[in-house]
């Protein structure tokens, strides 16, 4: 049985009356499908990366014909298949793939699909501004793209997660903790203090980043994806897009762009 659980966002009339895409987001640990109508996400299934059952209802539902399929992991064999029967021109995303950004990374093939999806989501959302992307999940990204379009690369970070299990893994009598709970400025218990220290740590660290690229770029806009939620002071929080599905977006984006709709 599929675990995918349907969230819905809105229904779009007429799909035969215009091209529909669909998007295939295949996590570390989740899989994300989504259905786009030009811009718009209208349908998002969220569950398993091994298997991906509402592919072929979704491609039936909106009589869909092209997509794009980007994985961090290896694509087990029933994925392949069920994309394969899905019937849709699928173009899958790598470091070849033609892109509506300049990309100067150095190392093009060992960029995560995930970090470029999510700066080319932020780049078609604020065009021509300098942009500083943050995405939350197992580890932390910072990626810079600036206002002329410029991919320059950005920093990989531990997660949240990652930070807690790393602190109970690595010594001999730290617990693993919820990040949920108590949570003083200064922890009063090595539970509470874990907890302060990893998720105060992050606040800070993010913070950090946005301070000091916006001394340097003073127009800089602040992008935060993926799950993790953080507790930003007023000031910072005045200045963050927080958007979800930035990665979708991206993925739909570089879609569009290879099949000529720029």
């Amino acid at each position: 049985m599929s675990l995918f659980v349907f969230l819905s966002l809105s229904l779009c009339l007429n799909f035969n009356l215009c091209v529909v895409n669909l998007i295939v987001d295949i996590g570390n640990t989740n899989a994300k499908v989504a259905v786009f109508d030009g811009d718009d996400m209208v349908e998002v299934l969220v569950g398993s990366n091994r298997q991906l059952d509402s592919v072929a209802t979704l491609c039936v539902k909106y009589n869909l014909q092209r997509g794009i399929v980007a994985s961090v992991v290896p694509l087990s064999d029933e994925v392949r298949e069920q994309l394969v029967l899905s019937g849709v021109s699928l173009l899958f995303l790598d470091c070849d793939t033609p892109l509506p950004i300049v990309n100067l990374y150095k190392t093009p093939r060992t960029l995560g699909y995930d970090r470029i999806a999510a700066v080319v989501g932020a780049s078609a959302i604020c065009p021509n501004k300098d942009l500083l992307v943050i995405d939350a999940g197992t580890c932390i990204t910072y990626e810079f793209v600036d206002a002329q379009g410029r991919y320059w690369g950005g920093n990989i970070s531990p997660g949240m997660q990652m930070r807690f299990k790393a602190l109970n893994q690595f010594t001999g009598k730290l617990p693993l903790i919820a990040p949920v709970g108590d949570m003083p400025f200064w922890g009063d218990s090595t539970e509470t203090a874990i907890r302060a220290g990893v998720r105060k740590g992050l606040d800070f660290e993010i913070s950090g980043y946005i301070a000091a690229m916006r001394y340097k770029y003073p127009e800089l806009l602040v992008f935060l994806t993926g799950g993790d939620e953080f507790s930003f002071d007023e000031s910072i929080k005045s200045i963050i897009f927080a958007d979800r599905f930035l990665v979708l977006k991206g993925l739909n984006r570089i879609l569009n762009y290879n099949n000529g709709r720029i």
